[in-house]
């Protein structure tokens, strides 16, 4: 979602890292590219006036002037500044309720409320916590629906009156049963509606009075841009909100409402929905998105999504295969498959420092497609075939194109992608490094 906005600083600070000498009138320039950059992505006007005048006010100050790398100071600060204007991590909060602690969700309908909740209760049993499902949008098409679907697609028990019951009553029956289920968190799916009215605030306020909970969370959809920052304000002067969620933070919107919104609400930012799927979700740290924004990239974000996508013990046995040279096709596979559960490329590139800018090169749509053109060999081999490609013999290879839609040619790749590998590893366990292309050879 940032990359214009990544790309338009990444820029002006590369031509500022060229001074060997910083001005104030170096530092007007770049800070007037600097504003026209935020503006440009959707930022509110008064929050890039007071986060242009931070950054200028410290920039001309003596801990630039003495800098040995001016330029490099000055990216520092507005790093500084841009995680200040973040607002601090902050995580959920049950200290004063008791349990079922009560998480409210609320937001205009077409924010991503329901499938949010159900990434919620995810992230919440990954915490360690019991998480149940409260279905209370009695008004949208389907949403009692859908909540049922999401809360049995993720084993996660849940509670629901239908569409004739009053929102308020189902709410409080709902923590009821959550109760009786012995469920540590309730996520209350509450209605939206196109728009802020008495009528959606005034229920969300007898919700909020009768479950007293520990949470009221807006879902708000950081694709509305500036609007999106006019409804948490709304909503947070007529119902109260505690944190926000922002969704669909991987889509094409300039990112302005995420900067904008901790500053002009003050209510801080817990968690971002970063894609449709259920596991698109994570838990909102300034520090990290500031340097993703500044293209400095986001190690620990990464390093947690291998986490959650590689076991352990299988990377030993991994390991070991590797080094044995007892890595199959089958394992190939296997490892595709996990790289894909960490998310698009386009956004792992964006968490390695210094490959932010190979972002662009890099065809989303193409790279897709050539993996799941790989899976769909392999799969089309036999056990025995993944787990000793010498038998793959010509009228063998044939079949495999069949039954996977594609050409011989591409099966001839995929397998020689993988006698590559093989040659890698085994140069690596003589301790030889190994020969790359338009490089000499290093022994």
């Amino acid at each position: 979602m940032f990359e214009t906005l990544s790309d338009r600083l990444q820029g002006i600070f590369d031509n500022l890292g060229r001074s060997g000498k910083l001005t104030e009138k170096d530092v007007d320039t770049v800070m007037r590219e600097v504003r026209v950059a935020l503006l440009e992505a959707d930022v509110a006007l008064p929050v890039v006036k007071d986060f242009v005048r931070r950054v200028r006010d410290r920039s001309i100050g003596a801990e630039v002037i003495k800098s040995l790398k001016p330029g490099q100071m000055v990216v520092k600060i507005v790093h500084e500044e841009l995680i200040a204007t973040l607002g601090d991590s902050a995580p959920l909060s049950f200290s004063g309720s008791v349990k079922p602690h009560v998480i409210m969700l609320v937001g205009l309908q077409g924010s991503g409320k329901t499938t949010t909740a159900a990434k919620l209760a995810i992230h919440l049993r990954k915490d360690g916590r019991a998480p149940f499902l409260v279905a209370a949008d009695v008004y949208r098409p389907a949403a009692v629906d859908q909540v049922i679907t999401l809360a049995k697609q993720i084993s996660v028990p849940y509670y629901e009156e239908g569409t004739k019951a009053r929102p308020a009553d189902i709410c409080v029956n709902g923590v009821k049963a959550a109760r009786e289920a012995n469920a540590a968190v309730v996520i209350l799916d509450t209605a939206g509606r196109l728009q802020i009215d008495d009528n959606l605030m005034n229920e969300l306020a007898e919700i909020k009075k009768r479950t007293n909970p520990a949470e009221v969370l807006l879902v708000a959809d950081s694709m509305t841009g500036q609007e999106a920052v006019n409804i948490a304000q709304g909503f947070n002067t007529r119902v109260g909100i505690t944190g926000l969620i922002l969704t669909k933070i991987d889509g094409d919107a300039r990112g302005g409402a995420a900067i904008s919104m901790r500053s002009v609400t003050n209510v801080p930012i817990k968690f971002l929905g970063t894609g449709e799927k259920l596991d698109g979700f994570e838990v909102f740290y300034p520090d990290r998105l500031a340097s993703r924004i500044l293209g400095m990239g986001d190690v620990l974000s990464l390093i947690e999504k291998a986490e959650e996508a590689f076991d352990e013990q299988e990377a030993l046995k991994l390991q070991k295969k590797l080094m044995e040279n007892q890595f199959t096709l089958q394992d190939f596979l296997e490892q595709l498959q996990k790289i894909k559960k960490m998310g698009p490329f386009s956004q792992i590139l964006g968490m390695i420092p210094g490959m932010d800018r190979l972002r662009g090169q890099i065809n989303q749509e193409e790279a897709e497609k050539r993996l799941r053109r790989v899976e769909a060999i392999i799969n089309s081999m036999t056990a025995n075939e993944r787990n000793n490609p010498k038998l793959l013999n010509a009228s063998r290879r044939r079949r495999i194109a069949m039954g996977s839609g594609t050409q011989v040619r591409d099966v001839n790749d995929v397998l020689k992608q993988f006698r590559d590998m093989q040659t890698l590893m085994s140069q690596l366990r003589k301790g030889r490094f190994p020969n790359i292309p338009g490089l000499p050879g290093l022994r």
